[in-house]
């Protein structure tokens, strides 16, 4: 393999020529590090990107292979976390500058998991301010920019992985997802993102929808990530029991015996782009093509709904806006400050409303999509966009106009996975959400697999090269 292909190698890939000998850990790490060193200067993915650390943990997975005991089912697979993701004696700005900086005392418990695989921690990944764009905008990291071309948006929250995945910065990587944060820069990146069940993948600080998830380059990749992360760890109350699942076993999917349901319509927010329907309708197809009983849902979310969510996030944020000095308030961006204060008047009715508007939005989700084993739709309404716009309105009144197809199954706590599904006629990714019954993060990612092996060619390209221009 040359040192392009090593970069771009999957995990599986990796650990299988580990294992045989025919790689070492230190090869791969020193072709990532180039990678990094070629794309970051445009790309700018990353946080605390530390090349030094990284040799050093990959020589100490050298010699473990060499003795033929790899420390876990990651030793020496290269990795990258959201910058949310705690890691011991490192700062969490949260994406924003308005953060003061002090080193957490603890690895969360994703990045407390993947250390005691084995996997070599490249850098963390940079997000916006307090996770709330869905864009590569921060008031505290330089602009992140899509790796097909610097011109797009990667998406957000998980900005900084979406771009590092899509740019070949190792084969690994975490973001974390409370309403799309990890599908929809998994969309606009090309790449394959697992919003995984609630509670399925153990966290610190809990909240309630958030998860934390892979961003891969395929699914097997993603399955073999979730078989480490979702371990137990005493310190998230919110989490599932653990339960040990087949996520790395082969499967004989019969997509004959799939019910499908279509999501074509969100019932809120930001209209459907004709290439974006033109790109679902065409996986609709490719199931139907092979037996799958596929079925139309009409929408189930109004914009009522969405309206009273975004309100108590709006109040939710606009609390910790306010806990800031003046000084500090000025460091935010202005689209989220803006959006924060937004806020200002809601009152303890206002919240309470809000609370109930999660319950409400995941009973309407369960009960739409109970008689499905698989629900496809867009993951956004619309392609990516300019690269410097916050959201995809670029408009603080319609903020969150584009999560009607990814917050639903976030209130409802259903695994739901982006996938890559084509193109626009300009060469901008568009993936397909798959969401699955509750708990059935396995189910989901088989039905993810074989659509994977059986969507058209023209909906995988070669992997962006934007550097090389």
């Amino acid at each position: 393999m040359t040192a392009a292909d090593l970069a771009d190698a999957t995990a599986v890939e990796l650990l299988a020529a580990y294992a045989s000998r025919d790689l070492s850990p230190v090869e791969v790490v020193d072709a990532v590090v180039a990678r990094v060193e070629q794309a970051e200067p445009t790309l700018r993915a990353l946080y605390r990107f530390d090349p030094d650390r990284a040799r050093d943990a990959a020589a100490d997975s050298e010699r473990r292979w060499s003795q033929g005991r790899p420390c876990g089912p990651l030793d020496g697979v290269p990795i990258t976390l959201k910058e949310n993701i705690a890691t011991q004696g490192e700062p969490v700005p949260l994406g924003t500058a308005a953060t003061e900086l002090v080193s957490a005392q603890a690895d969360a418990p994703p990045a407390a998991r993947v250390r005691e695989a084995g996997a070599i921690l490249l850098a963390k990944t940079t997000m916006p301010d307090w996770g709330m764009l869905s864009s590569g905008v921060s008031s505290f990291h330089p602009l992140t920019r899509n790796a097909w071309n610097a011109d797009w948006n990667p998406g957000g929250s998980s900005a900084g992985a979406g771009a590092a995945a899509a740019a070949g910065y190792g084969p690994l990587h975490l973001g974390s997802d409370i309403g799309g944060s990890v599908r929809l820069p998994a969309a606009w990146n090309g790449i394959v993102g697992l919003k995984p069940s609630f509670g399925r993948v153990p966290i610190d600080p809990a909240y309630y929808a958030r998860v934390v998830g892979p961003m891969t380059r395929t699914v097997d990749d993603a399955a073999l990530l979730m078989s480490v992360v979702c371990a137990p760890d005493r310190r998230d109350p919110l989490c599932l029991p653990p339960q040990s699942l087949p996520w790395n076993e082969s499967d004989d999917l019969d997509p004959a015996r799939l019910r499908v349901g279509v999501l074509d319509d969100a019932g809120c927010g930001t209209p459907v782009d004709p290439e974006v329907a033109a790109a679902l309708q065409a996986a609709a197809k490719v199931f139907e093509q092979h037996g799958a009983a596929v079925e139309h849902i009409d929408p189930f979310m109004t914009q009522d709904l969405l309206t009273r969510l975004d309100l108590y996030w709006r109040a939710r944020s606009n609390v910790d806006f306010e806990d800031l000095s003046p000084e500090r308030q000025r460091l935010v961006t202005p689209f989220i400050a803006a959006w924060c204060r937004a806020a200002a008047g809601a009152t303890g009715s206002d919240v309470i409303r809000g609370v109930h508007t999660m319950l409400d939005i995941s009973r309407a989700t369960l009960r739409a999509t109970e008689e499905y084993d698989v629900v496809l739709s867009p993951v956004a309404p619309v392609p990516t966009f300019p690269a410097q716009w916050p959201m995809p309105s670029n408009d603080v009144e319609r903020a969150m106009f584009h999560i009607g197809f990814t917050l639903p199954f976030s209130m409802s706590g259903q695994p739901a996975v982006s996938v890559g599904s084509g193109f626009t006629a300009d060469g901008r990714p568009l993936g397909l959400q798959i969401s699955g019954r509750r708990f059935d993060d396995v189910g989901v990612l088989q039905v993810t697999r074989w659509f994977e092996q059986a969507r058209p060619q023209s909906a995988a390209r070669p992997w962006p090269r934007l550097w090389e221009h």
